[in-house]
């Protein structure tokens, strides 16, 4: 009889020919545990997704509740659904009045799909600028506006008319024109190793857009709910975007994501064609239903207040000769290492000790620390402690 293991590598699609193959029966809190029962701190929250912990009680009881009234009725947009409405309700009560129409979708590079779409149908051009090194998914879209060759040319041809600018760099600004539809940006660029812009580069950027009719996007699927110690990443810059794209933290662990712009700007997708975007499970009511959840404990149990501490303490006991740098954010931190190499062997070794930590897609030769914003001041010594010996192990 196959283990489950073998059935996994036989039967379930693969993305490398090394997945980590860690096997977790339950998670709670920060921890995750394995069928032994040892416990493991999840330090990067399942990539920005698990803001919470794992298993909060208050969104496990809204998804109960919510089963228990009806699941998936009607594709997106057609009927009233009370976890739909009620969520686009409470996440437009704390956004800036611009951002006030909500367009729920199934994931973050869905969000990235529908925000591209948007803008070309708003403003009537087709040109789109992005950032070198960034990351916006793997859909065909979203991979177009990825920063990183490498991970592009075997796909191509891709969306035409993109072109790329340098991530906090206001000389490109310029490349903006007339003729630019939009500019999708991280607000802090995630697999590129946490890169944190200046807040006057961020200003021009925005000020860039608005001179020459261009949409402003920001992507925040990693950065937004706290992440960088505000609700929202802009909120560091007191600027606004046109749009503003989220998911991962959004569904306090279930799968949903969200476009969010004016209903002037949204409602450009109603016309000329009618249903210029849809559907089948996007705003999923169960996937609503937990949102809502998640964002009532965040705001409630004021989590986002306690981040700037949390960073504090991450920075002062993260200091090695070995750590060239730490880069970020809140709780949205890389630690840079000599050489991907090292990288990889104290993260593997900070995995078998009992702390998950990871590596960046355009950045591997720094460390991912993204812990959930529940995490305790004892709890990050402990996982501190653990790193700082996996790196003592490899450079002593």
């Amino acid at each position: 009889m196959l283990t489950l293991r073998q059935l996994f590598l036989a039967n379930n699609a693969q993305t490398t020919d090394f997945p980590l193959l860690l096997e977790f029966e339950l998670a709670e809190g920060i921890y995750m545990y394995d069928a032994s029962g040892k416990p493991y701190i999840d330090l990067i929250s399942g990539i920005g997704v698990s803001s919470l912990g794992h298993s909060n009680p208050h969104v496990i009881n809204a998804i109960k509740d919510q089963l228990d009234k009806y699941m998936h009725l009607m594709v997106y947009g057609e009927y009233i659904q009370t976890p739909q409405v009620r969520f686009a309700e409470k996440l437009v009560s704390v956004l800036p009045s611009p951002l006030n129409s909500v367009y729920f979708v199934n994931s973050g590079a869905e969000a990235v799909e529908g925000a591209l779409k948007l803008t070309k149908r708003y403003t009537g051009r087709s040109k789109i600028i992005s950032c070198y090194n960034s990351y916006h998914g793997s859909t065909n879209g979203a991979l177009s506006v990825m920063g990183n060759e490498e991970y592009k040319q075997a796909y191509r041809p891709l969306l035409p008319g993109v072109n790329f600018i340098r991530f906090n760099n206001p000389d490109d600004l310029t490349l903006i024109t007339e003729e630019t539809a939009c500019v999708i940006i991280e607000t802090l660029q995630g697999e590129a190793g946490i890169r944190v812009p200046d807040k006057a580069y961020m200003q021009a950027l925005r000020q860039r857009c608005t001179k020459t009719g261009t949409l402003l996007i920001l992507d925040e699927i990693q950065a937004a709910f706290g992440r960088t110690g505000k609700l929202f990443a802009f909120e560091h810059f007191d600027i606004v975007p046109d749009i503003l794209l989220l998911a991962k933290a959004l569904g306090g662990g279930m799968p949903v994501g969200a476009f969010i712009s004016s209903n002037q700007i949204m409602g450009s997708l109603k016309e000329n064609p009618i249903l210029g975007h849809i559907t089948t499970f996007g705003g999923h009511p169960v996937c609503c239903a937990a949102g809502l959840a998640a964002l009532e404990v965040l705001l409630n149990e004021n989590l986002v207040e306690q981040v700037e501490a949390k960073e504090k303490l991450f920075r002062e006991l993260l200091v090695h000769p070995a750590i060239k740098a730490v880069r970020g954010k809140g709780l949205m931190l890389a630690i840079e290492l000599e050489n991907f190499d090292l990288n990889k062997k104290i993260i593997d070794r900070c995995i078998e000790n009992g702390v998950v930590v990871d590596w960046f897609l355009h950045c591997s030769n720094s460390m991912r620390i993204a812990p959930p914003l529940i995490i305790t001041h004892d709890e990050i010594r402990k996982a501190c402690t653990i790193i700082l010996e996996a790196i003592n192990h490899y450079t002593s």
